[in-house]
């Protein structure tokens, strides 16, 4: 059974700097892809950032603030999210693709306040 555990959410004041882990278990192979999706509440989640094959792809609200960095051989994402903003405030969700199956996590709090 693959599980993704999320880690490294939590309260930021806006400017601040979060790092998010995500931990995948369960499968002999590696991940053909892993990523971050976010959900405030009211919207719809959206692509954070996604790494695959070494090649890395940002939503435009987040490029030059956030990096996606993987560990391959411990099927490990990250995300360091710096200058952090309000608007940044989410859910963020671990999302692991293995050939045609789609893989998430339970999601970490994100939370970016004064």
């Amino acid at each position: 059974q693959v599980q993704l555990v999320e880690s490294g959410g939590g309260l930021v004041q806006p400017g601040g700097s979060l790092r998010l882990s995500c931990a995948g278990s369960g499968s002999v192979f590696s991940f053909n892809s892993m990523g971050w999706y976010r959900q405030a509440p009211g919207k719809q989640r959206e692509l954070v950032a996604r790494i695959r094959s070494g090649s890395t792809n940002y939503a435009d609200s987040v490029k030059g603030r956030f990096t996606i960095s993987r560990d391959g051989a411990k099927n490990t994402v990250y995300l360091q999210m710096n200058n952090l903003k309000p608007e940044d405030t989410a859910v963020y969700y671990c999302n692991a693709g293995l050939t045609v199956y789609d893989y998430w996590g339970q999601g970490t709090q994100v939370t970016v306040s004064s």
